[in-house]
């Protein structure tokens, strides 16, 4: 009864509907719903009480979500299911969401543009790229079919494993990156090596057609994290592998200002958390320790169907399955 009467007013089952297509802070439903900062906040205050939201600290700023843990998930589902997809309101909300995000992905792009060519030596600034590329070399496969990187950059994740890769796919949006990337491939003479624009979360290959897929230094710049796994995961062929390398949590707040990471880092319980959701199986957790920041490599295999995972292929080497503690 207590979510039922903390949905029963138009603002807050606005919000709930919105909140389940994505996380969003409280300036952002500011905007959307035309409201006051403060009356927002009293809307999310009750319908976090009544566990129809999830709300997300990370920085200074606060996540809001639709629950999806606890006594009322399926209520919070079932309400937003309920939701008239003809409604003005509604239909208003989603197109001022629909203008956010297209605002947050202009805005990451313009950050690409102006650092497309320094891109790589921004990366050294926040850990050794040296020490990271053996890691990752540690846990993948010595020969790989197939390779997909998400979100590639300059294309040097592409390069790393070009050795080991029959044939790699890099995808980015951003042109001036892919530029950047197409003149190392072509320098580095790795013709079995492409890239291409697309978005990450709309992939334009058919399902189970890769043998590994890495998501590089990605997943904080996005506002939905959880959907890049999903299709990762939809790209993996059975016994395929997920490697995931991002920041442990930190508060390094410069990094969002200055860089427009939306992301403050990932717990493992997070990312295991995230995995196991999306049906895959984690397996070897490296932590490369810095001053001020931690890279964390997650490696995660796709189950095949009908299989337990007793029966799962270890495909990270000696590794798997345990946690390393790296200094960088």
């Amino acid at each position: 009864m207590a979510g039922m009467r903390a949905a029963a007013e138009p603002t807050r089952l606005r919000i709930l509907a919105l909140c389940a297509d994505g996380e969003l802070t409280v300036s952002e439903l500011v905007r959307i719903l035309g409201q006051s900062q403060p009356r927002i906040s009293r809307h999310l205050k009750v319908l976090t009480a009544a566990g129809l939201l999830a709300r997300v600290p990370e920085g200074s700023w606060v996540f809001h979500r639709l629950a999806q843990d606890g006594p009322q998930t399926d209520l919070a589902a079932r309400l937003v299911d309920l939701a008239p997809l003809d409604d003005e309101v509604l239909a208003r909300d989603r197109q001022r969401l629909v203008q956010i995000k297209r605002e947050r992905a202009e805005e990451a792009q313009r950050y690409f543009r102006e650092n497309a060519g320094r891109w790589d030596k921004l990366r050294t600034l926040h850990v050794d790229d040296a020490v990271v590329e053996k890691a990752i070399l540690d846990l993948v496969p010595d020969t790989i079919e197939r390779h997909l990187d998400l979100g590639t950059g300059t294309g040097r994740i592409l390069e790393l494993l070009a050795g080991r890769t029959d044939f790699a796919q890099g995808v980015d949006l951003s042109r001036e990156m892919l530029a950047v990337a197409r003149a190392n491939l072509d320098s580095a003479g790795l013709s079995h090596c492409q890239v291409r624009q697309a978005d990450i979360t709309q992939l334009p290959f058919p399902a189970e057609t890769f043998d590994l897929v890495t998501l590089h230094q990605v997943l904080h710049y996005l506002a939905d994290p959880v959907r890049a796994i999903e299709s990762a995961v939809a790209m993996l062929r059975p016994s395929g592998m997920l490697l995931i390398v991002d920041f442990a949590p930190h508060e390094e707040e410069a990094l969002r200002r200055d860089h427009q990471h939306r992301r403050l880092g990932f717990s493992d319980t997070q990312a295991d958390t995230w995995l196991k959701s999306a049906g895959l199986t984690p397996r070897a957790t490296r932590h490369l320790s810095g001053d001020p920041l931690t890279v964390t490599l997650w490696s995660a295999v796709k189950t095949p169907a009908g299989h337990t995972d007793a029966a799962q292929p270890v495909l990270a080497k000696s590794t798997a399955g345990r946690t390393l503690e790296t200094p960088a």
